[in-house]
């Protein structure tokens, strides 16, 4: 889409910050991925002529937004498209997190598995469980119409009310120090700021129900990965669930030797269908932006 219409230059995954600050000199555009640091230096390397950043992500904090404010160059993200894919990944980390399957399936790998014991491999049932849900915004939402099968309770904090959700789901506005401490799964729905860096850190763990999980779909520095591991390690919660953590691709050996933990690699818009719709929707807004039109999906300015 891009290269019919544009001069397109296009940078390896295994580029360094060097290269990259080269390869944007002059460009109308920038297409970045949540993985590039779109600040200061890199603005100023593009140039005057840059009117756009299109990151491919709904999340947008590797972009300085105030920095693209003072320069006029608009923002834009991948909403919607990837509501459903994070969502469903978000639930199926909850349910391997509940029954322990990487481990019972690492025993079985391993030769470990002897046979039927009716002590081992126990898990968490879903049904009937209290979910409390940390920002109920698309992603989040969709996460607690598909938990709402299951029967039980779905407890929510947002910073505005969801009356619709309330009606339709049933759903119960709480504090977020009443969600941790109700939940038998607590599941992160929120975009990352300095404000809700290590959120969920060992205070708040704490404070968690004992034997709940914890499942995190959403940015990587919400949660305290050494509290987290601590916390698996001594029996404090029963599981946990991560696509994404902090610092990433760098895993904490604590965080990886920790029992009861799930973890993939950042795959929460795997899939076929979302991840052709993000490469879609980036085209269409370096498209309309670069040819005179309003963005598809723009990034507000931040206030002030």
């Amino acid at each position: 889409m891009l290269e019919r219409r544009f001069e397109v230059e296009s940078g390896g995954l295994d580029g360094d910050r060097s290269e990259l600050i080269s390869m944007v000199r002059g460009a109308a555009a920038i297409v970045a991925d949540p993985t590039v640091p779109v600040d200061d230096e890199l603005l100023e390397a593009a140039g005057p002529g840059l009117r756009l950043v299109a990151n491919f992500a709904v999340g947008y904090d590797n972009v300085d937004r105030a920095a693209c404010a003072r320069r006029g160059v608009l923002l834009t993200n991948t909403p919607d498209v990837l509501t459903n894919a994070t969502a469903e990944l978000a639930l199926g980390l909850t349910l391997a997190a509940a029954r322990q399957l990487p481990g019972a399936e690492l025993s079985l790998r391993e030769g470990a598995w002897s046979g039927w014991d009716p002590a081992r491999y126990r898990g968490i049932e879903l049904s009937g469980a209290t979910v409390g849900v940390v920002g109920l915004g698309r992603i989040g939402l969709r996460y607690a119409q598909l938990v709402a099968g299951f029967g039980g309770e779905t407890l929510y904090t947002s910073r505005r009310r969801k009356q619709d959700a309330e009606a339709d789901l049933g759903v119960r506005r709480v504090s977020l120090e009443q969600l941790l401490t109700e939940s038998d799964v607590v599941s992160l729905h929120l975009a990352a700021s300095p404000e809700n860096r290590h959120m969920i850190d060992a205070a708040a763990i704490a404070s968690m129900k004992p034997g709940s999980i914890l499942v995190n779909t959403a940015r990587g520095s919400l949660v305290d990965s050494e509290a987290l591991a601590a916390a698996l390690s001594d029996g404090r919660i029963a599981a946990a669930g991560l696509d994404v953590i902090d610092g990433e691709p760098s895993v904490p050996q604590s965080l990886l030797d920790a029992p009861g933990v799930v973890l993939t690699p950042h795959i929460g818009s795997a899939t076929y269908r979302s991840r052709d719709a993000m490469a879609e929707l980036v085209a269409g807004n370096v498209i309309a932006v670069l040819g005179g039109d309003g963005p598809l999906s723009e990034v507000s300015p931040p206030e002030g």
